[in-house]
């Protein structure tokens, strides 16, 4: 059977993970789809059950010309909105533009933050990325929660986040409480993601996020391994280089150098298909 006669045209995809962290990759250079309509497809393709199923999703794209750069991503959280920065996206997308010929291992590419430079390990799934410089910080901040004050801590990692350390970090409500710090007022407009970390020893962290856009606990979020690294670092948690267990149960590690942040992690492709946007209920 023909199934495009019967579906519609289809889309080729790339399903990556990063420490849990999933996400529907496209290379459209090839696609070339209207940026003004990706958000449409991204929360159809994003839909558990009804879609592919993701944290978000990538467009691999031209970088501009001259810019240096080896492309460029648009980049989407579930929700359709269109995020700045993600950290275990970049890997995932610096893994795959290698893979496909896009870039080689070591290159530098574009994000709405500004350009990521990006070494893909040849020999095994280990993808580091130096991301934009931590900003906006914020240390010993309190917020009513149910009239309860709550002391939090803010850095700005290329998107923004909210760091609360904790005594019994599996204990936490993570959806209750991090959504009502999300959606706070004092992070108006933008909101913020959070992160829940407690200290595990010399050097290590352990993370829970509530990540903006998804609006739920993910397994990892790499933006904010920094972000709590970050936090840990000026509280005297911990050093330069610190290793933070997520969720899933993965490790990431965070390097503080002049100013500049690393990650270091896995990048994973999982699989590969094509999607019908039609049977999504996207007419073009």
């Amino acid at each position: 059977m023909d199934l495009e006669a019967v579906c519609g045209p289809s889309v080729p995809f790339f399903k990556m993970q990063g420490c849990g962290n999933d996400f529907v990759c496209v290379d459209n250079r090839v696609l070339a789809y209207d940026p003004e309509a990706m958000p449409e497809l991204v929360m159809a393709v994003c839909r558990k059950a009804f879609g592919v199923g993701a944290d978000g999703m990538i467009f691999l794209d031209h970088a501009p010309e001259g810019s240096g750069l080896a492309y460029k991503w648009h980049f989407f959280n579930a929700d359709g909105s269109r995020a700045e920065m993600c950290g275990n996206g970049s890997r995932c997308a610096a893994r795959l533009a290698w893979m496909l010929g896009i870039a080689p291992s070591r290159h530098v590419f574009g994000t709405d933050a500004g350009p990521i430079e990006a070494e893909v390990d040849e020999e095994s799934n280990l993808v580091t990325v130096q991301l934009t410089e931590p900003k906006d910080l914020r240390l010993d901040m309190t917020v009513e929660i149910e009239q309860q004050e709550f002391p939090l801590h803010f850095v700005n990692t290329g998107v923004p986040h909210a760091v609360a350390v904790v005594e019994h970090l599996e204990a936490v409500d993570v959806w209750k409480l991090g959504r009502a710090i999300r959606f706070h007022e004092a992070f108006k407009p933008a909101g913020t993601n959070v992160n829940f970390i407690a200290p595990d020893g010399a050097g290590r962290l352990s993370l829970r996020t509530y990540e903006r856009g998804v609006e739920d606990e993910t397994y990892a979020c790499g933006t904010g391994a920094v972000a709590s690294a970050v936090i840990a670092r000026e509280l005297g948690l911990a050093g330069d280089e610190t290793v933070v267990t997520t969720t899933g149960g993965e490790e990431l590690g965070v390097i503080l150098r002049d100013g500049k942040a690393y990650l270091r992690g896995a990048a994973e492709l999982v699989f590969t298909g094509s999607f019908f946007p039609q049977s999504l209920g996207i007419e073009s």
